[in-house]
């Protein structure tokens, strides 16, 4: 779709720039301000992909977000689907940092993120490459150029987010955490920071669907992943992923029920 068939300016409308054909859009951040894009309409499931581009460099401390969330309906108290690259330093590579979070659980002091992070077997500033969140009743599934990388299954998981969300895109200065922990932050002499964002898909129900809208299926096989896409993911895991919250002894366990489940 184009970008004004489905979205519009959140935030920050003096750093986008929409190409003639309306079918591109670049964000930029220099220290006045980030910016943001919002979809026109709200779904209960579906799938959610663009195709990204981020800039090289020194970029640390700047995250390039696009993701489902419903905060502006439910503050204090909402869900949210992430995928953001994360800025780096020269000689490093950016992180894509996939999240999950339901029902406040990424609110203030209730902050209980699942995290997966990876290092993409290719340079996401090199060229455009896409990123989808797929969202179903039963799993969310996040993909890179239609290799699935991770799988949230609602069976195993105390935590579903199963109430309407937006989806949104973004780039702004997450300084505080985005690289090696805060270590590294946004540094305004290399500004401007750009964002490329293409080839817009969206499909499912939106939210004032009839209930017979079916949802979009993982796989050609419809329910669950096909035994390719299971072989895809296990690959792209064992060969990218570099972060699982479920792997982090640091945190609280009591928080994280579904991990005692986690192979």
């Amino acid at each position: 779709m184009a970008f004004s068939d489905g979205y519009d300016n959140l935030w920050g409308p003096q750093h986008q720039t929409l190409s003639q054909d309306r079918m591109a859009l670049t964000l930029l951040m220099d220290r006045t301000s980030g910016s943001g894009f919002k979809s026109k309409r709200s779904y209960r499931n579906g799938y959610f992909g663009v195709s990204i581009k981020v800039q090289p460099g020194y970029t640390a401390g700047v995250n390039t977000a696009f993701y489902l969330s419903n905060n502006e309906l439910y503050p204090g108290r909402h869900d949210e689907i992430d995928m953001e690259l994360l800025g780096t330093v020269p000689g490093e590579p950016y992180t894509l940092q996939t999240n999950v979070y339901v029902r406040g659980t990424g609110d203030g002091a209730r902050l209980v993120g699942r995290e997966m992070r990876f290092h993409l077997w290719f340079d996401p500033a090199a060229d455009f490459h896409h990123y989808a969140i797929l969202w179903n009743p039963d799993q969310i599934v996040f993909l890179v150029d239609d290799v699935p990388i991770r799988r949230y299954a609602a069976a195993s998981a105390p935590f579903f987010p199963d109430r309407q969300m937006w989806a949104y895109g973004s780039i702004w200065d997450a300084s505080d955490w985005a690289t090696d922990g805060g270590r590294y932050r946004a540094d305004y002499s290399y500004q401007p920071f750009l964002a490329g964002f293409r080839g817009f898909r969206t499909a499912g129900c939106e939210a004032a669907a009839p209930a017979q809208c079916r949802p979009v299926p993982a796989s050609p096989a419809g329910a669950g992943l096909s035994v390719q896409q299971r072989d895809a993911m296990r690959w792209a895991q064992q060969t990218s992923m570099v972060y699982y919250y479920c792997q982090d002894y640091t945190k609280d366990r009591s928080l994280y029920p579904e991990c005692s489940l986690a192979s």
